[in-house]
């Protein structure tokens, strides 16, 4: 699948998920930028992935709208066209719901959910005024989860989160789809993130997470990165409005599985 010369953005992009699609992207031929609030971290990244292709860092804090405005000023400037936008920012707050506090719900909400739509409206009427203007139309990918779908009792506000993602992407695919501009997003599983590596190093929780995943794997960022590079293509050009579930097998299950002592 050949991305060459499309302007992508990508969202919490310095690590996990976000990177290997920035990588993924630079390697088809995407020019990519990387946005996120962690300077540090997303100039390394970005500095990773130059030898690959053409790549910049822009700092994004997504729930703040004026942040939003800059990235995608910058970007043009750039770049002058903007084909691809990742909406991949994300936080996790645990808590017991008795216990959870206001604040920390709205910091999720504010980051997972508003930050997709500022991003995705700024992004969007730049779209818009290039199909008006007899361009091509682009594409919206999401970042949503299994858990838009299962809930996990410690994690309410990362769920309700991804609920609300998949809803953001059926309105705003409805919303766009009369100029030709895509919008779909991605349910990953359990993915071997930094998030994911603790659990990993514990045997008894990552057999709980393997006893409900019938692959009996967890996933790697790269193949999150491979499903991002399909919609983004010409491949999925009549895909819309979906969400595509990556989770080794987990959304149709309605048991658990054995998982081998070997495994």
């Amino acid at each position: 699948m050949s991305l060459e010369n499309k302007v992508a953005i990508i969202t919490g992009a310095s690590r996990g998920i976000g990177f290997a699609v920035a990588k993924r992207f630079v390697m088809d031929g995407a020019k990519v930028v990387l946005a996120d609030v962690d300077d540090e971290a997303g100039q390394a990244a970005a500095d990773d992935l130059k030898s690959l292709g053409d790549i910049m860092y822009i700092h994004c804090n997504v729930a703040e709208r004026l942040d939003v405005r800059n990235m995608v000023a910058e970007t043009l400037n750039a770049y002058g066209d903007i084909d691809i936008l990742v909406n991949n920012a994300g936080i996790v707050v645990g808590a017991d719901f008795l216990e959870l506090e206001e604040d920390d719900f709205d910091r999720v909400l504010s980051i997972n959910l508003k930050g997709a739509f500022l991003c995705s409206q700024a992004v969007a009427r730049h779209m818009v005024e290039k199909v008006e203007g007899g361009g091509e139309p682009g594409t919206i990918i999401n970042m949503s989860s299994v858990n838009s779908v299962i809930a996990i009792p410690n994690q309410i506000p990362y769920c309700v989160s991804k609920g609300g993602m998949s809803q953001l992407t059926k309105t705003t695919a409805l919303a766009l789809a009369k100029y030709g501009i895509r919008v779909n997003a991605i349910g990953p599983g359990s993915i071997m993130t930094e998030m994911l590596a603790s659990v990993n190093s514990d045997p008894a929780a990552r057999n709980r997470i393997l006893s409900r995943t019938p692959m009996l794997r967890i996933g790697e960022p790269s193949e999150i990165a491979g499903v991002a590079a399909f919609l983004a293509s010409s491949d999925a050009s009549y895909v819309t409005g979906q969400t595509i579930m990556a989770d080794g097998g987990r959304m149709p299950l309605n048991y658990t599985v054995e998982v081998p002592a070997d495994q």
